[in-house]
């Protein structure tokens, strides 16, 4: 017989997932000047300032 997952074990701490929700990837293309070259650079950053760290 397979092993049941546990609910606890799944709501271990709901308030730290709810939260991580509240951060996005964002995943921008530099292209380097010396070759011409595309790069991409990650970052981790609030849902709210998604915006302000493309423009920049």
């Amino acid at each position: 017989m397979a092993k049941v997952a546990s609910k606890n074990a799944k709501i271990k701490d709901s308030k730290a997932s709810a939260e991580a929700k509240n951060w996005t990837k964002v995943i921008r293309a530099v292209r380097s000047p010396k070759t011409g070259a595309y790069t991409f650079k990650e970052q981790i950053v609030h849902k709210d300032k998604v915006k302000d760290y493309l423009a920049q």
